[in-house]
């Protein structure tokens, strides 16, 4: 497999979208990535909005972009709370100076947003946050996913499939650039 040992850093904090959180996360792994999930709190149990639970590998405060390949920001109502930590900021920033691919779906905009990463970029999200990209200088597209440089943006769990091989698809291309 292409992305075998590659590192992806995944947010997570309470009321993350279930599907959102896991799809992706077990797509990554079966791609070879190994997936670390990152929360407030370092081997603590958060909750779906639906009550699925996912154990955190370690803290924001622990962990280091640059042993990183790609970050991924689930949906749901943790958005929310982690644009709120300064932590999440910095890294989502770190990952974006170093044109890493970040993807995020559903509200996880709302991390990219107070970042200040999306000014000039084009992207989705669920129609419920269009108007906080846009305010942002995001241009705002209705499609299941969308690719602009770095960044890999899709709607809502229905995109799924579509959006989580497209964001595999651009670690593998990422994972090319930097062997050249």
């Amino acid at each position: 497999m292409e992305l075998t040992g590659t590192k992806v850093l995944a947010f997570v904090d309470e009321e993350f979208e279930d599907l959102e959180m896991w799809y992706p996360v077990l797509r990554l792994r079966e791609s070879g990535v190994v997936v670390d999930i990152v929360g407030p709190k370092a081997k603590t149990v958060y909750h779906g909005k639906y009550g699925v639970p996912i154990t955190t590998d370690y803290a924001f405060d622990e962990v280091k972009s640059s042993d990183y390949i790609g970050l991924y920001v689930p949906g749901g109502w943790a958005p929310d709370k982690l644009r709120r930590y300064p932590d999440v900021i910095r890294l989502t920033q770190e990952f974006h100076a170093a044109v890493k691919p970040i993807a995020q779906i559903c509200h996880a905009g709302w991390v990219l947003i107070s970042a200040k990463i999306v000014k000039g970029y084009t992207m989705t999200s669920t129609p419920g946050i269009r108007d906080d990209l846009e305010n942002a200088g995001a241009t705002w597209l209705d499609e299941e996913v969308v690719v602009d440089r770095n960044i890999i943006s899709g709607r809502r769990p229905p995109d799924l499939p579509a959006f989580s091989k497209r964001f595999v698809d651009e670690l593998i291309q990422f994972n090319k650039q930097q062997e050249k």
